[in-house]
């Protein structure tokens, strides 16, 4: 009402305010001036008011006093009532834009009003199905004999979907691509089935957590409970017709990144100005571990006598009746239950969608640690569901222009690297026989499969400009990849970690090698380094979607050379790369890194080579291990579900969480270079997932004892006692306790030196000291974590001043055992300055009072 309200006033009185000004301003802010006149103005010179305001809405006292003498014809108006003329078109122009906002809210909440009481409908129906139920099965208890002889009822306790299923077509004539009308017949059934799900009660949805509804959400989203099969259920608004809908959601390459194609290899016109396809698609498998799954569906379009449009379909199995499909080696074939999307014109432009997905994905083929990633509907919704809907409001927001993009690229390119990044990590996951890919013998460990493809060209693609890829002397691709099961480690917060700390698991030499591969001069396979040095990284936005769940951005490696030979690593290197998954509250959702190596250039048609992480979240499962590690899948798989189970007292939905954790990583090789390079991606590999398990370990929410524990570096004192030595030894030099606890127990020293306020961390008695511990504030003033600060040197937090106060101490603190360090200013591991009001210094004994390390305590410490 209120923006019908404000249209009409604006409506009219539009005309009169362009033809007649009041002169007094029209919008706070400026002088205001009432010289008690109206002025009216001719079409011309309101045309010509309009010209300047078009070029400069709020143009300066010269620029109207030039205008004035620009144009004879507003020789008779002053210059007040000028200025007094832009004030109110601006302000007219504000009210233009606040009453078309006003209306485009007014039509989304009728509209979200008009779906809300359409669900609501849906589940008084529901509800009343569920009393009837509850009632037939009351009576049934109360009467055991009617029990045993009554079968009649329909409504037994199954829903009706279960009553669909109980009955398939067995006696339907076999019908084939020749015979239309007999799948016309099936079209019509499937349509029928798919809007029972879509509006009615045929399966029992349950709202995920998170997903509410409103104006600016993406809408209501529901999973299935008890159903045969996985199914999920979106309703949302978009601003786009009904005819660009389908167009989008029928191009399913497009939106839904598991799938690897889509082959029409039938299309029907039928009677009703419909259509009819049949349709062959592969979707990529989500592991290493398991196979990819085909699916022979029947496609029906039509529209409905209310204006709606309809996609529907239906895998077509030998009940179903019709023509059989492909049948492709290595893929197993899944079925998809009817399933669709309804797409109901609005009110004043754009469109309501309900979209129903609703697969059997045959579980039991998979190993039964994996059965939980075909089996969960929320990880349905994800991948297939909301994705598509998010895809959508993703094109209608590019299409008004509102969502700006960096690097001066159009969306749809940016959007088509998003993509190539996707399909380029999911091949080489995968590894399709068809695509090139083949085998290599392996060293006679199996947790990591190396696989190469000496026919790249095939695999990047024709439009794809390889000749930087791939020398005249002949090359391919190889791909090292492995899986494992991750327990206790949120998918998110791992991914996140992994992005915002590569020299965390990267090394720097790989990653040069991979950007040499990109550019005309030779290059030699790297040796892996224990702990080499990497530049800082610098991220650089690209684009991000619509509600944030993915973004594209561009990573520069700074370089830094190791040694006077290794010119290659002193120059920047870059990195395009796609994260999403990132949020934490949403459910089932697949947490995925993925980065490919780019010059400087950056052209459209720059060959990608993705490497990266995917980490999918596993249903919680109450007899699985609980132990807070990491294991390897592969062994997982071999040996069962070994390990020690906790008390139920100890057992919590937080500490028996799993993922899977894939890893895949690709290189360019020249032929005569394939066995060495094929060494260093296993062993890089090998090391990757060592690092993973041990940021896995660091990041894993755990009891204090036992995280602290497992982040000590090997051959170091077990936690307790190094705590017991740094708090004995700096009584011992200083006379004062550094830990106060009331009991004498190890481990209440221990959790006191790790609460303590002020930074404490120990560093090595060597040349070039590196730090081997510290508690949670000396963590946190240095921006790292236990595993990370290991790779910090001393010499590298301290500035100029600390490092000379340091030095001139240095003596004095192996003589005496300790000393006081002047307050001044150190940097964290990410660069940024850290004030503190004094540093302690003092030597650790051991038990046989035999210098252990240096201790360093930083008083008062806060980032500048």
């Amino acid at each position: 009402m209120a923006a019908a309200m404000v249209a009409a006033v604006h409506g009219g009185r539009q005309q009169q305010q362009e033809m007649r000004e009041r002169a007094s301003p029209g919008s706070g802010g400026a002088p205001q001036v009432d010289t008690g006149k109206y002025v009216r103005y001719t079409p011309e010179q309101v045309e010509a008011l309009e010209r300047v305001y078009s070029e400069c809405p709020k143009p300066s006292s010269l620029r109207r006093q030039q205008l004035i003498r620009d144009c004879p014809i507003l020789s008779n108006i002053e210059p007040k009532q000028i200025k007094v003329w832009f004030q109110n078109r601006r302000c007219r122009e504000k009210q233009r834009k606040e009453a078309s906002r006003l209306q485009t809210v007014n039509r989304k909440l009728t509209a979200m009003n008009k779906l809300l009481m359409e669900e609501n409908d849906r589940l008084q129906k529901q509800v009343s199905r569920l009393v009837y139920e509850n009632g037939y099965m009351r009576q049934q208890l109360h009467n055991p004999s009617v029990a045993t002889t009554d079968t009649s009822c329909e409504s037994v306790v199954t829903s009706g979907q279960h009553h669909q299923q109980q009955n398939p077509a067995a006696t339907r004539p076999q019908r084939d691509a020749n015979n239309p009308a007999g799948l016309l017949a099936i079209a019509e059934e499937t349509l029928a089935e798919f809007l029972s799900k879509a509006t009615g009660t045929a399966v029992d949805w349950v709202q995920m957590v998170g997903m509410k509804p409103g104006p600016d959400s993406i809408g209501i989203i529901a999973v299935s409970h008890n159903c045969s099969g996985v199914a999920a259920r979106a309703c949302g608004l978009v601003s786009l017709e009904p005819t660009k809908v389908a167009e989008i959601l029928k191009d399913r390459l497009s939106w839904y990144r598991d799938c690897r194609c889509v082959d029409v290899l039938h299309v029907i016109p039928t009677g009703n100005g419909g259509t009819i396809e049949l349709i062959y698609m592969q979707t990529y498998a989500p592991t290493t571990l398991a196979a990819p799954r085909d699916f022979w569906v029947l496609r029906y379009t039509s529209g409905l006598e209310d204006g709606s449009l309809v996609i529907c379909e239906r895998s077509l199995t030998q009940s179903t009746g019709g023509p059989s499909g492909p049948n492709t080696p290595n893929f197993v074939r899944a079925e998809v239950l009817p399933s669709g999307y309804l797409i109901r014109p609005c009110e004043g432009g754009g469109s309501m969608i309900h979209i129903v997905d609703h697969v059997d994905l045959d579980a039991w083929s998979v190993p039964e640690v994996l059965r939980p990633l075909y089996e969960s509907p929320k990880i349905l919704a994800q991948k297939m569901t909301i994705a598509a809907l998010r895809h959508i409001r993703q094109i209608a927001h590019e299409s008004s222009g509102e969502m700006p993009y960096g690097g001066g690229r159009q969306p749809a390119v940016l959007r088509t690297f998003s993509q190539r990044l996707s399909r380029g990590f999911n091949d080489a996951v995968n590894g399709f026989p068809d695509d090139g890919w083949s085998l290599m013998s392996s060293d006679g460990a199996e947790d990591v499969t190396i696989a190469f493809n000496s026919s790249p060209n095939k695999l990047v693609g024709s439009h794809v400009n390889s000749s930087q890829l791939f020398s005249a002397i002949g090359g391919g691709i190889l791909c090292a990849k492995a899986s494992m099961l991750l327990q206790n480690v949120p998918p998110a917060l791992l991914v996140r970690f992994l992005r915002e700390h590569r020299s965390e698991w990267a090394d720097p030499g790989v990653d040069a090698y991979s950007a040499a591969a990109l550019r005309a001069s030779p290059y030699a396979v790297p040796g892996l380094r224990a702990g080499g040095f990497m530049g800082s990284q610098v991220i650089l936005p690209l684009a991000h979607t619509l509600e944030h769940e993915e973004f594209l951005e561009v990573i520069r490696l700074e370089g830094h050379s190791l040694c006077h030979d290794e010119v290659v690593l002193s120059r920047d290197m870059y990195l395009l790369q796609l994260c999403s998954g990132v949020d934490e509250n949403a459910a089932g959702a697949c947490a995925q890194l993925v980065f490919a190596p780019i010059d400087e250039s950056f052209a459209d048609d720059a060959p990608l080579l993705p490497s990266g992480f995917r980490v999918i979240p596993l249903d919680a499962k109450t007899d699985a291990p609980s132990a807070t590690r990491t294991l390897d899948l592969a062994s997982t798989l071999e040996v069962g579900s070994g390990g020690t189970t906790r008390t139920s007292s100890d057992t919590s939905s937080s500490s028996n969480t799993r993922s899977v954790l894939t890893i895949a990583f690709q290189f360019s090789y020249e032929n005569h270079l394939r066995e060495s390079v094929a060494a260093m991606a296993r062993q890089y590999v090998r090391t990757v997932v060592a690092s993973v398990q041990r940021v896995a370990m660091a990041i894993a929410p755990s009891r204090l004892g036992g995280q602290i524990e497992t982040k000590n570096p090997p051959g170091s004192p077990e936690a307790h006692t190094l705590a017991r030595w740094i708090g004995r030894s700096y009584r011992f030099h200083t006379g004062a306790d550094l830990l106060r606890t009331e009991s004498q127990s190890t481990d209440s020293s221990l959790k006191a030196m790790w609460q303590h306020s002020d930074s404490i961390m120990c560093c090595s008695l060597k040349a070039a000291p590196v730090f081997t511990f510290a508690n949670q504030a000396g963590l946190d003033m240095l921006e790292t974590t236990l595993i990370a600060l290991q790779d910090i040197s001393l010499e590298k937090i301290l500035d100029d001043d600390g490092r000379k106060a340091l030095c001139s101490e240095f003596p004095k603190i192996m003589q005496q055992g300790f000393a006081y360090l002047p307050g001044g200013v150190c940097v964290s591991s990410m660069g940024r300055p850290v004030s503190y009001d004094q540093a302690v210094a003092w030597k650790v004994l051991s038990d046989d009072d035999t210098p252990h390390c240096l201790a360093f305590m930083f008083v008062n410490w806060s980032f500048v």
